[in-house]
């Protein structure tokens, strides 16, 4: 058996290396995102890193048998060494291949199978969209687009992009390290620059003293006011004081998700009523199962959006499209840079189904 690494900027380039040199009876043994390139440790690139193998059985039914009968060689240390692995994969493809068919597609689909599984969609999801790719037939439209469509079929009435019937009072909540802060003033930048409304600030981020200063700043240059609530008797006179305003936002602390003092203490300093909303921070960059379980820690409260970060520094979208579908809440929006206030773009169903399906199918 021949084992391979491969690395390319995508995991459909990685696929067409895999493919050319190991043909299409290939099989991946493991995928994965690896940082390669820089300089000094920085500026390092995202890259595919697929590691394949090829069967010899299978690399021979790929090539013309020679009709000249030929002594059977002994087997290679190499070849002995690997055996076992052989076995292995063997075993697994076999039990692959009993426990459900469907994860084997026609030509041509197997790859959109795998590559919405490279999004890190949830398997059971990916199985189902390709299905039904399956089941309606190839017409005229491209595949991709045939999927786009399904996909935002499938989410296109859940609340999307920024509510004209927001409330007054928005609390933006989260893990620490996913932005909120920078959100926050993105928010408010729009809201008072774009639409020309009144606009407040409140942080009751008190663990962290940059936090405070740097939303201070964010407020000094927009020109709007801030308070800092040290406890729940600060923040209700600082909802009292902006009562009349047209937005408040509200940067809460971040911590330990999973230290549920964490949650506790905000339900103890916040007050989540009728006229406020509140919208989850999570960030692209991180794996789908940290995000479900970060969204359990908070959805005792009322959470109307999730808003999520970071869609610069990642081309995996899956675990955003898996917590729309799981929990049945649409994205408010997606940020993408740290400058304020244009690294913000408002989600849309459509847009989240392309990312998602974009270069799904390649040659």
């Amino acid at each position: 058996m021949k084992v391979k690494k491969f690395q390319a900027p995508t995991m459909p380039e990685a696929m067409k290396k895999v493919k050319k040199e190991l043909g299409p009876n290939a099989v991946i043994l493991n995928q994965k995102v690896v940082k390669v390139g820089g300089f000094l440790g920085m500026f390092k690139k995202d890259q595919t890193e697929v590691i394949a193998a090829i069967d010899p059985v299978d690399r021979k039914a790929n090539v013309k048998k020679d009709t000249q009968s030929k002594p059977t060689p002994l087997p290679t240390r190499e070849e002995k060494g690997t055996t076992e692995i052989m076995k292995e994969i063997q075993s697994l493809k076999a039990m692959v291949r009993s426990q459900d068919s469907v994860t084997t597609f026609p030509e041509g689909l197997q790859h959109v199978y795998e590559h919405l599984l490279s999004q890190e969609v949830d398997e059971e999801l990916a199985k189902a969209w390709v299905q039904y790719v399956v089941e309606q037939g190839l017409d005229d439209s491209p595949v991709e687009d045939q999927l786009t469509r399904h996909i935002y079929q499938q989410v296109k009435d859940m609340p999307f992009g920024n509510a004209e019937d927001h409330k007054p009072f928005i609390h933006l909540v989260g893990p620490t390290g996913v932005g909120k802060t920078t959100t926050v003033a993105k928010l408010a930048a729009d809201a008072s620059l774009n639409k020309q409304q009144k606009v407040a600030l409140i942080t009751t981020d008190t663990y962290r003293i940059a936090a405070i200063e740097q939303l201070k700043t964010y407020a000094k240059i927009l020109d709007i006011p801030i308070e800092v609530a040290y406890s729940m008797e600060d923040y209700a006179e600082a909802r009292q004081k902006f009562a009349d305003y047209d937005l408040v936002l509200v940067d809460t602390a971040g911590r330990n998700f999973r230290d549920a003092n964490y949650v506790k203490e905000l339900d103890e300093l916040i007050e989540f009523s009728e006229n406020t909303e509140t919208y989850l921070v999570l960030s692209l960059t991180s794996k789908y199962q940290d995000m479900d379980d970060i969204y359990r820690q908070f959805q005792h409260l009322p959470i109307r959006q999730f808003i999520f970060t970071k869609l610069d520094e990642t081309s995996s979208y899956g675990g955003a499209l898996n917590m729309v579908m799981h929990h049945e809440l649409g994205i408010a929006y997606f940020t993408n840079g740290q400058d304020v206030p244009d690294d913000i773009i408002e989600a849309t169903p459509m847009r989240l189904s392309r990312q998602v399906v974009e270069g799904a199918v390649y040659e």
